[in-house]
């Protein structure tokens, strides 16, 4: 059996994408899992409404959001489990800027987009941890 040996610059490149993913992946768990909590809310009801969805979308997507959360932030959860998670909050934010744009002008689709951004500095920095 071999022991893997790091360098001191490897450690260190290691502790700094530890922290990024950490940092970035929580922004997103806290903005969409969390929030997502809220999805029963008037504020809520009236965005999906405003959107043109219908009401049931509301809860499915609220419980995607909180499923996904979860299994971004649990280390436990296989690898190829969050890749999941990953595709799933990438199509949710850009389905957002799409939605977004349309509705409401491409000024307010930057929000979505920004997370995104967000999300895929996660990604990264996921794959760098590995």
């Amino acid at each position: 059996m071999t022991t893997l040996t790091y360098s001191p610059d490897q450690t260190k490149g290691l502790k700094k994408a530890k922290i990024m993913y950490w940092v970035f992946t929580s922004i997103i768990v806290l903005f969409e899992g969390v929030g997502s909590l809220f999805f029963n809310t008037q504020m809520a009801i009236d965005g999906i409404r405003h959107m043109g969805f219908p009401d049931y979308f509301r809860v499915e997507l609220g419980i995607a959001k909180i499923i996904g959360g979860i299994v971004l932030i649990v280390p436990a959860i296989p690898a190829r489990v969050k890749e999941w998670a990953y595709v799933g909050f990438a199509i949710c934010f850009f389905s957002a800027f799409v939605g977004t744009w349309a509705i409401d002008g491409p000024l307010n689709a930057l929000f979505p987009l920004a997370f995104l951004g967000i999300l895929a500095v996660s990604y990264i920095y996921y794959h760098k941890t590995k």
